[in-house]
């Protein structure tokens, strides 16, 4: 328990498992309030009942503006305000290589990983407040050439271009953006990957191979950077990519 966020208000997009999930619990021990989305109920509800107190599920799918524009109904009504974003809906990415990506993936991962980031930024803009923080989780799959992802990869390279540019443009009210590019970590993503259980595990063994730290990493270990990055102890930090995935773009 501990002050870092204390009356901040939060929206955490994906925050139903993994590492938004981890990102909510971390807020709310530090003070925040946080309104947590998701596209399952049932999980979104669970996961609200894991953090405890000072949140606000609301259901919704980041690449639909019409569920967008009603969580920030509901925000807007609840808090009026937002002091920190965390951008981190997102689908996984592996697919055939090159030509044999169907655009139907494409799309898919486009609409959420970008697109989805996009709006749910641009459409918070007129909520935030002064000296807010936002955070868009990345990957560093977009350092690297991963045969097949490169819409993935594409899509997280996306958004770290957005960081760039939303830091320069809103550096002059005092608000901060930054990504966070995870590594390998233990969460349900590679569940939205279309793989079997045996594709996943060969897949994971391959990437821990190239793991410096010889490990995926943990959400709570995200969650610890997503919060370093939201609040003040990086109060002079804009514009950066923090990296965290045990070395493997890095050495």
């Amino acid at each position: 328990m501990g002050n870092k966020l204390q009356d901040k208000v939060a929206v955490i997009t994906g925050g139903s498992s993994g590492i938004g999930l981890a990102t909510a619990k971390a807020f709310v021990a530090e003070g925040a309030y946080v309104f947590i989305t998701g596209r399952r109920v049932e999980e979104l509800d669970k996961a609200a009942k894991a953090i405890g107190r000072n949140v606000t599920p609301i259901q919704g799918d980041v690449a639909s503006m019409d569920d967008l524009d009603r969580l920030y109904d509901i925000v807007r009504r609840e808090k009026g305000r937002v002091d920190i974003i965390f951008a981190n809906a997102a689908v996984g990415g592996l697919a055939p290589e090159g030509a044999a990506a169907s655009p139907d993936h494409y799309d898919r991962v486009f609409n959420v990983n970008a697109r989805g980031v996009f709006f749910t930024v641009q459409k918070a803009i007129p909520l935030l407040s002064d000296g807010a923080s936002i955070v868009l989780t990345a990957s560093n799959a977009h350092y690297k050439g991963i045969p097949g992802f490169a819409p993935y990869s594409a899509s997280k390279a996306a958004v770290r271009s957005f960081a760039r540019t939303w830091a320069a443009e809103l550096a002059d009210r005092g608000i901060r953006v930054n990504t966070l590019s995870p590594g390998p970590i233990d969460t349900p993503i590679m569940g939205t990957s279309g793989l079997t259980e045996e594709e996943v595990s060969s897949f994971m063994g391959q990437i821990i191979a190239s793991v410096p730290l010889a490990r995926i990493g943990r959400p709570e270990e995200m969650a610890k950077a997503a919060l370093f990055l939201a609040s003040s102890d990086s109060s002079f930090v804009t514009g950066i990519d923090l990296v965290a995935d045990g070395g493997m773009t890095q050495i």
